[in-house]
């Protein structure tokens, strides 16, 4: 006999995707602990290496070069991730409060959430410049004025080492480019003081041979659109601002009830703070035994205690001590390919450094991209007959919800419905069943999925838009709703905290829908399984796949490639910016599109039979043919380079049979990927076309458009 998965009875929280956390992760993928649930949070996908920012402003790194992918992290470690704003932490609840979110429960917590600057405080910056963090909009901003023309005008205020660092890099890509430039670095004392006097004038002469002026004793009075207002009056010309200056915690740890040293939540020589179930490292955790200046190199070192510590408390075993250098190697990038290096006094500077540093710094994100590969567990030596190939070769889910084929379904479904029940009206290949009480008309319709991420309460927001699909495609109002779910085993306290999370998160989508869940049946297996009963009300006749006629255009409102995606997140294969933009498109209710196309001659929603399969079912029950345009199909960031590179979902096998005569390979290959709450297709008077994707794309459905049209003929489905 099988021994059954362990449960889960303890919630471990990692509030931030910094340094310490990222190898916390890394560690926990190949070292887990049983029972444990591990949650991330992160304001987005990617954590940024702040160490390689420089080289990337100058133009030796690529954007990509510098992230940490959390989402592949995640998946590696077995965590759940949530991209969201962290707003608060409540020791005495242990509740993690999110913007937009119901609150998370933790047993035991961890924060690595870095520092935030002052920058926006002052008068003009939110306006007319931009910090340096976060990476993202800064990124965009400098690599498209990097790459402008004529005379260049930037201001950085923050004489610190990352302020010289910025100015430099600055500067020697503007030099690259051969544009003219001014650039001014502005602090308000002392430039540089952190630094030994050699190191200091090092670098002081590498900015002057740059082209830097270097202005300090200098406040900032006020940023404007064209210049930088000092306090003593002068006006430094500038159309690009940014700053390097004025760190300080989060503002939301001032209220956690913590102790804190000047606004940093303050730790013992075990990273634990003052409530002990509360860790912190990096940045915003202040080192109370022995305190050291904020510096990323101890937020690495940090990690392998943070680790160990995490675990003991979880497990009940003995905590390790965290001794910090007394010293650290600062590798200081001076703009081209050269660095300084500053130890105990000592500074050399030079190309070697700049090996030396980019070395180290590769090292430590290859750490990242080089996850290593977890053995499988072995088939038993004899087994039966077709196991291996009942197996395949990726997870059961695949990308696909774990549907079973069309072929398989309609062989198990094709009976009639009965015929002593004169109060249901039997649909043409619909998803949902139309029933008369009491002179309404009602349909009701039910799907159910196999978890495909780790987060509960997004799992829960995926499930309702997908099971609303029928509901919407028809034309009917959400009425109410059931819900059945399947627990992984875990301990009471995590039934109920996972439990409310996804009846909260499943509310909310159902009342934006018009509908109220009424009840439901929750079990505990061996994973997360969730599904809704719906039940809708039809003013008028229900649209259906039968009305479609010869000429109509199909017009499509959500982007096909969800399949390939969570099948190539499941194999650590796509980049986390992808699959965060593919769970929001997934959570993208369809109630004002289905308004908008309430005029449909015929409608579905594209959902495990993909759209080839979806299509067929209009063409057979409409009795036309179809015409698609390829190119006009809007795909999912990332689906198509997927696809190209052979990634599949487990049901692709099936709906690509349903439609031989299509072209393989690349796009067309996603005409038969399997969609989880995907769009609504539907067919249309060709002449209403156009207005119709303009009203689409107005309300919130930017991807809509018209995708081909239906033609006279057999159901038989060819390019256009």
């Amino acid at each position: 006999m099988h021994a059954p998965p362990l449960p889960f009875t303890r919630d471990l929280v990692l509030v931030g995707g910094g340094h310490s956390h990222a190898l916390v992760l890394r560690k926990w993928g190949m070292q887990p602990l049983a029972g444990v649930r591990i949650t991330v949070i992160n304001p987005g996908p990617t954590a940024p290496y702040s160490g390689m920012l420089p080289g990337f402003v100058a133009g030796h790194y690529a954007r990509d070069e510098l992230d940490i992918d959390l989402v592949k992290l995640a998946r590696f470690a077995g965590a759940r991730l949530i991209p969201g704003t962290v707003e608060g932490l409540d020791p005495v609840n242990r509740l993690v409060h999110l913007r937009g979110r119901a609150p998370i429960a933790y047993d035991v917590a961890s924060v690595n959430v870095g520092i935030t600057s002052a920058m926006p405080d002052l008068p003009g910056f939110a306006e007319n410049a931009i910090p340096a963090k976060p990476l993202g909009p800064f990124a965009q901003r400098w690599a498209a004025y990097r790459d402008g023309s004529g005379p260049a005008r930037v201001v950085v205020i923050g004489g610190g080492v990352a302020g010289a660092e910025l100015a430099m890099a600055m500067a020697f890509a503007l030099r690259e480019r051969g544009r003219e430039f001014q650039l001014h670095l502005i602090d308000s004392a002392r430039a540089l003081s952190a630094l030994v006097p050699r190191a200091a004038r090092l670098i002081r002469a590498e900015m002057a041979r740059l082209g830097i002026t270097l202005v300090e004793h200098a406040p900032v009075a006020r940023i404007a659109p064209d210049h930088v207002a000092l306090a003593d009056g002068r006006r430094i010309a500038a159309d690009f601002t940014t700053g390097a200056a004025g760190a300080r915690p989060w503002p939301w740890i001032a209220e956690t009830g913590l102790a804190l040293h000047e606004g940093f939540i303050a730790v013992d020589a075990f990273l634990r703070s003052s409530d002990p179930a509360v860790f912190a490292a990096g940045d915003c955790a202040h080192l109370t035994h022995a305190p050291r200046p904020k510096a990323g190199v101890y937020a690495v070192r940090e990690a392998p205690v943070l680790f160990d510590n995490l675990r003991a408390t979880l497990a009940g075993g003995r905590l390790r001590r965290y001794r910090p250098q007394k010293d650290y190697l600062k590798l200081i990038s001076l703009g081209d390919r050269s660095a300084l290096a500053e130890k105990f006094g000592t500074a050399l500077r030079g190309a070697p450094m700049w090996r030396w540093k980019d070395r180290i710094d590769r090292r430590f994100m290859e750490k990242f991209r080089d996850l290593p590969r977890m053995a499988a567990p072995e088939l038993p030596a004899t087994h039966a007959l077709g196991l291996a190939e009942a197996l395949g070769d990726k997870p059961l889910c695949g990308g696909c919800g774990a549907k079973v084929g069309r072929a398989a379904l309609r062989g198990a479904l094709n009976t009639a419905v009965s015929a002593g029940r004169d109060d249901i009206t039997p649909l043409p290949g619909d998803d949902a069943a139309l029933l008369h009480t009491g002179g309404a008309r009602q349909v009701i319709s039910t799907d159910h999925l196999r978890a495909l991420v780790e987060d509960p309460a997004l799992m829960a927001r995926i499930a309702a838009v997908h099971a609303l699909g029928d509901i919407w495609a028809m034309g009917a109002a959400p009425q109410a709703a059931t819900v059945s779910l399947i627990l992984p085993r875990m301990n009471p306290a995590l039934q109920q905290r996972t439990t409310t999370e996804i009846m909260d998160a499943a509310r909310a989508v159902m009342r934006a829908a018009g509908a109220e869940i009424v009840g439901g049946h929750t079990s505990l297996g061996h994973e997360l399984t969730m599904g809704f009963t719906v039940t809708g009300l039809c003013e008028r006749d229900p649209i259906t796949l039968a009305g479609g006629r010869p000429g109509d255009a199909l017009i499509l409102t959500k982007p096909l490639g969800s399949g390939v995606l969570m099948a190539a997140e499941m194999a650590g294969r796509a980049r986390g910016e992808w699959i965060v933009a593919a769970w929001q498109q997934m959570t993208q209710p369809q109630d004002e599109a289905a308004r908008i196309l309430r005029g449909a001659h015929a409608m579905t929603d594209v959902t495990g039979f993909g759209l080839a399969g979806h299509l067929l079912g209009i063409c057979e029950a409409s009795g036309t043919g179809a015409e698609l345009d390829l190119d006009a199909i809007p795909v999912m960031d990332g689906a198509e380079e997927l696809a190209r590179a052979g990634i599949r979902s487990s049901i692709f096998p099936d709906n690509r049979a349903l439609a031989p005569e299509l072209p393989e390979g690349g796009r067309a290959d996603l005409l038969f990927d399997p969609q989880t709450a995907g769009g609504l297709l539907a067919a249309v008077k060709a002449e209403d076309a156009d207005a119709l994707v303009a009203a689409l794309r107005a309300s919130g459905h930017g991807a809509a458009t018209v995708v081909g049209r239906l033609v006279e003929g057999p159901p038989r489905l060819s390019p256009t």
